[in-house]
């Protein structure tokens, strides 16, 4: 007990020592222990200086001029060429909205070449994919809204996924109850090949031509992906060509169907397709997956795409998926689809006479694959025994559902009892597969 006091006298005392000790230390010593130096404050009155130099007066005339001269207005009246791209996103408009020609896609291509020439606003620089490439020294910079949205398009990833949407709606049903009917779709491209000649006479560079010859297959998507592989500068001018003429289906064809056939052709009446198994439709986007992609390599990613979407559809345990690639991601990526390629109708690229000349080749193109396909069921009649109405041979372009639908009314007018629109559905979606395989082609052949 006695101990214990003494160790806690003895603390007490240290405790006492150490306090002295701090109290009494001199302030110089201290600095010297802890290496710092003794911070102290002023107060530092700042006097004002006079300015004997006067403001400058506001020139209210000097600024007037030099915000007009910063207006969209002042720069269209140096360049009018903004002024008809302005015009020409408006009579778009005007055919989307009143002629509800394929409104989807042509409303936001409309409102994309608007964006796109608005002197001043530096919405999509096409600078900055000049030459086929990605500037991206200068990317972050100089780059707009649009510009950045335009990377979807330049890597080839809104058409995918678009085609990915188209697939988890296409029915196959009909071509797989009449396998002779992919003959008709393949046939139907010919028109891309023999435009691709036609252009390459006319001038234009072999991957340019391809480009254009792609719109005979009337597959939107297929086209802009074609395009932004081999001639990205001719994108804007192909993308509304190729929806133009999608959705001018039911006027271009039937003059040339009805040329090219008889009434007695038109009145033919073919019997009902058999049914489908789930088990063929769920083998067959598998199977043509593999088959394409390894016969041709570069159609692996657009075939890939669509037979994805379409087993979605048809396995029936991904119904979820199914809804959203068809509904939400389908329409989301159209927007920024259209508006982007209709960013890229500048209009230094769009007002010149090649773009006369893609619009008049690419009608060609339409017309020929058109009369492709109705010659070959012309052709096949020759040997088959259940007789073929040509008329469906015109549905090979891939315009689905439209080319089905005209058929349909085509072969009605002159039999009011005939139903194509099934057998046609057979071609039509055999020329999903078909321009696929085209771009696939060109692109092995010239990328």
């Amino acid at each position: 007990m006695a101990i214990n006091k003494t160790i806690m006298k003895n603390n007490y005392f240290f405790v006492l020592f150490v306090a002295l000790f701090t109290i009494v230390m001199p302030l110089s010593a201290q600095q010297s222990l802890t290496n710092e130096p003794i911070i102290t404050s002023e107060i530092v009155i700042i006097e004002k200086i006079p300015n004997d130099q006067p403001e400058a007066e506001l020139n209210v005339s000097e600024s007037i001029s030099n915000f007009w001269g910063s207006t969209g207005f002042a720069l269209i009246a140096k360049n009018w060429k903004y002024l008809i791209m302005l015009l020409v996103g408006c009579i778009l408009l005007y055919l989307a909205v009143v002629k509800k020609f394929e409104p989807l896609l042509l409303l936001p291509i409309a409102f994309g070449i608007i964006l796109s020439n608005l002197p001043g606003a530096g919405l999509f620089n096409a600078e900055l994919f000049a030459d086929g490439q990605v500037h991206w020294s200068i990317f972050v910079d100089k780059a707009g809204l649009l510009d950045y949205l335009y990377l979807g398009v330049k890597f080839g990833i809104y058409p995918c996924l678009i085609f990915i949407g188209v697939g988890a709606m296409t029915d196959f049903a009909p071509l797989l109850a009449n396998p002779k009917s992919l003959l008709l779709g393949a046939t139907a491209q010919l028109g891309i090949f023999a435009t691709y000649l036609t252009a390459v006479a006319f001038g234009f560079l072999p991957r340019e031509a391809a480009s254009i010859g792609i719109i005979g297959g009337a597959d939107g998507p297929t086209a802009i992906y074609l395009t932004s592989k081999l001639a990205p500068h001719l994108l804007g001018p192909i993308a509304v060509a190729a929806y133009a003429y999608m959705a001018l289906v039911p006027v271009i064809q039937p003059p040339i169907m009805k040329l090219l056939t008889t009434k007695k052709e038109r009145e033919i009446e073919m019997k009902q397709l058999r049914s489908v198994s789930r088990t063929e439709k769920i083998i067959f986007p598998v199977l043509v997956t593999i088959i394409v992609s390894l016969l041709l390599p570069s159609a692996a990613t657009l075939i890939g795409s669509l037979m994805l979407g379409n087993l979605m559809r048809e396995c029936g345990v991904v119904e979820r998926l199914a809804k959203t690639v068809q509904n939400e991601m389908m329409n989301i990526v159209t927007i920024f689809l259209g508006i982007t390629v209709g960013a890229t109708a500048t209009a230094d690229n769009f007002l010149n006479t090649s773009t006369l000349l893609i619009l008049s080749m690419g009608i060609i193109a339409f017309g020929l694959s058109t009369a492709s396909g109705v010659l070959l069921a012309k052709f096949m009649n020759l040997f088959c025994k259940e007789k073929i109405n040509p008329l469906i041979g015109s549905a090979g372009v891939s315009a689905v559902p439209m080319a089905a639908r005209v058929s349909q009314v085509v072969g009605q007018e002159a039999n009011p009892s005939n139903f194509l629109l099934m057998h046609a559905m057979g071609p039509n979606v055999a020329g999903v597969i078909g321009s696929a395989v085209a771009a696939g082609i060109l692109l092995s052949i010239l990328g």
